[in-house]
This record gives structure tokens, C-alpha cells and sequence, in this order.
């Protein structure tokens, strides 16, 4: 039917007003597809049911609907809430997803965008976090056409620095040409007695100082660490932890902020430089978000090197967003990276709206590209941020 046709049977009353999806209410399964369309609010037209029911093209990106699955916490922290003003003003509709609401009456969703820490942590110890994150799964995998910013998997292993510091440790090879390194590490899974421990630290090559920073990378208690000066000293930490020897770095932590193919550096002040080597000081315990604001004047880190740091984590992640901490070693100038966080604050990043909805948009182009295959697309898969196999095994 030409174009004017089809208006004049919409003008005939061949409009649909329900809460059925499309296939529902045609008695067709859409080539076998549960895919739930769009809850209709919007008239459905019935002779354009295939342009509703199909894959999506450019002029429907406009109808695109992205959940939003944050704690409180975080929601602030990015407001969402201006960021849902100005996805609007783009044709982008924004929901926040209440994991305590049945999720189905609050999709569809073409897009998920999540952080929950929070409750993967607490679900280790909470049968109720448990039951929220197991209703999350179940509805992920019930709509496969939904992508999910980032897997869960990929972002789980994160919360571990015992697998994030495996995934760091293998960048030297990798990124060998770039001069991109990370310091010397040691897992300490339980209070083993000390002499144990400092044979570890002597035989994996780490020299002191040493920084220590508690195993599960989330949460307030995460920031809380603690500078170890001698063998002896090693009896204040307190398991499970890592240890990482201290690389002095001129006071400047360098974070890089990663959303998609696009990446911002931002200068935070750190811990100032310490003699190299053991000493008698006492144990300095602190909190990495209260730091000395004062940042001395160095040279930035290779934008050459970032980029090809930043392309290597997002073919080990299998995420597009996430935060790098990198430092450069005042002695080698070498570029060194220390930690990675999942999906972080974005503080200092003025563009962060604009290149999220960006991203979110790429995605959604991959996947209206893929065609009804697109669930089953490797490349999807990896723009979505899905991980490997070798990254899920961790």
C-alpha cells in the first residue's frame, strides 16, 4: 500500500490501543520471536505491523527506550535525571528500573544500562539481593534483543582485584611497544602467618613500599588502604588484599574515563613520593578520595599510548564502560597502570552526556545493521560489550 493508502485505513479506525504485544494481537509468532514490542501507549497501525514488528530502522531510533538500573547512589552521581532531559530532547526515552517491580510491565527496553555492584555484593550474604539479581538474569536472557551495557560477567570479574590484576598483569606483553607496564602484585587470600607472607612478597619480586587495597574493588570500605614500609609491617594488613609495590608518580594519578570508542583523561591528586626500598615508618593508613588536592605541574601521558591501553582493555573487558588509573613512573616515565573500575562517576568529563547517548545509538545502529540475527552477531556481542570466553573463565 503506497504511503497515503495506509493513512486513510489508519484515518478508518485500523488503529490499536492495548497492552498485547503486536504478534499477540495478529495471532502470529513473528517467526517465532517472544520479542515484546513497544507496550502501547502509541497506536499501533495493523497494516504497518511489519515496520512495528521488524527490525528497526534509522527513522525509528527516535522511539528508543534505555533502562537505566543504578542505585541511588550512582544516579546522582551522573544525574541521571539531566541526562534523561537530554536523551528526551533527542527522541531517546530514559527509565529507571526499579529491581523491586516486576520488570516486564516496565520494559520493553532496547537498551540496559547497569551498575549493580551493590547488590551482587550484598547477594553473596542477602537471599533478597539474591532473588533481585536472579529476577535481573532471568529477564536479560527472556529478551535477547536487549542489550546490556555492560554483560554482567564482564563487569562481576571487576569486582574481584584478584581478576582485574590478572587482566592488568598481561598488558606488558600485549602492550610492549606502547612502554605500558604494571607494577608487581601479590594476592594474599587469607591471614597466612607472616613469615609465609614475606616470603611471597620477596619471591614475586615486589620492593617497598607497598601499597595494600582490600580484594573486593566496590564500596566505601574499597578506597580504604594502606602503605606497608617494611617486612614487618606486613602483620597491619588484613586479608583477603593485594599488594602492589608503590611506584612513585609525582602525586598525580591520571584517570582515564572510557565511554565506547571514546576516552577523556582526567589529573587527580595522589600520594606523594616515598624513598625507595624498607624503613622503619609505621604503617600509613588512608582513604583514596581524601587526598591532597594540590597537583604539581608534569607532562600528560601519551594520548598514543591511552588510545592503545584503552583499545586493549576493551577487547579484555568486553565492556565500554569503564575507568583506567594510570600513572607515570617519575624514574622510567614509563605508563603505568594501577587499577580499573567499573562504570565510574565521570567526574571532569564535561562531554559525558553526549558521548553515553552516543554509544547507546552505535549500539543500537549495530544492531538494526545485524538484522534478527543481531543476538546471535560476534561483533554485536563485542560493541554491546559482551566478554570472551578467555575473560569469563577469570
Amino acid at each position: 500500500l503506497s504511503l497515503f493508502t495506509c493513512e486513510l485505513k489508519c484515518l478508518e479506525k485500523r488503529f490499536l490501543k492495548d497492552t498485547r504485544t503486536v504478534s499477540e494481537v495478529l495471532g502470529e509468532g513473528l517467526n517465532g520471536e517472544k520479542r515484546v514490542s513497544r507496550r502501547l501507549t502509541l497506536s499501533v497501525c495493523l497494516c504497518c505491523h511489519l515496520a512495528a514488528g521488524g527490525p528497526r530502522t534509522h527513522s525509528q531510533m527516535s522511539g528508543s527506550r534505555v533502562g537505566f538500573c543504578l542505585s541511588d547512589k550512582k544516579r546522582r552521581r551522573i544525574n541521571l535525571d539531566a541526562f534523561a532531559d537530554f536523551c528526551a530532547g533527542h527522541g531517546v526515552e530514559v527509565v529507571e528500573i526499579d529491581l523491586t517491580q516486576p520488570l516486564v510491565p516496565q520494559g520493553p527496553f532496547d537498551v540496559i544500562v547497569q551498575k549493580l555492584s551493590d547488590v551482587i555484593v550484598e547477594a553473596e550474604h542477602d537471599s533478597q539481593s539474591q532473588q533481585l539479581l536472579v529476577n535481573f538474569q532471568s529477564y536479560v536472557s527472556a529478551h535477547p534483543s536487549t542489550v546490556l551495557l555492560d554483560p554482567l560477567p564482564a563487569m562481576t570479574q571487576l569486582l574481584d582485584r584478584f581478576a582485574s590484576y590478572r587482566i592488568m598483569s598481561k598488558l606488558h606483553k600485549s602492550l610492549r611497544e606502547c612502554c605500558i607496564c604494571t607494577p608487581p602484585y601479590l594476592e594474599i587470600h587469607s591471614a597466612s602467618d607472616l613469615s609465609s607472607i614475606q616470603q611471597a612478597v620477596t619471591t614475586q619480586g615486589l620492593s617497598f613500599p607497598l601499597i595494600c587495597k582490600t580484594r573486593v574493588a566496590h564500596g566505601s570500605l574499597s578506597h580504604e588502604m594502606s602503605l606497608i614500609f617494611s617486612a614487618g609491617s606486613l602483620a597491619d594488613i588484613h586479608p583477603p588484599c593485594v599488594l602492589q609495590s608503590f611506584v612513585n608518580h609525582g602525586a598525580v594519578l591520571h584517570k582515564v574515563f572510557v565511554v565506547g570508542d571514546r576516552h577523556f583523561c582526567v589529573e587527580r591528586p595522589s600520594i606523594k613520593n616515598f624513598p625507595s626500598g624498607p624503613c622503619e615508618r609505621k604503617t600509613i593508613f588512608f582513604n583514596s578520595h581524601q587526598l591532597d588536592e594540590q597537583i604539581p605541574c608534569l607532562p600528560p601521558p601519551s594520548s598514543e599510548a591511552l588510545a592503545a591501553l584503552v583499545r586493549e582493555l576493551r577487547v579484555q573487558l568486553g565492556m565500554a564502560l569503564f575507568g583506567v588509573d594510570v600513572i607515570i613512573n617519575i624514574h622510567t616515565h614509563t605508563l603505568t597502570v594501577i587499577d580499573i573500575n567499573i562504570f565510574p562517576g565521570y567526574e571532569g568529563v564535561p562531554q559525558f552526556f553526549s558521548s553515553l547517548l552516543s554509544h547507546i545509538k552505535s549500539v543500537l545502529d549495530k544492531q538494526v545493521s545485524a538484522g534478527p540475527q543481531a543476538t546471535g552477531c560476534p561483533e554485536l556481542r563485542q560493541t554491546a560489550g559482551i566478554p570472551s570466553a578467555a575473560t569469563t573463565g577469570l
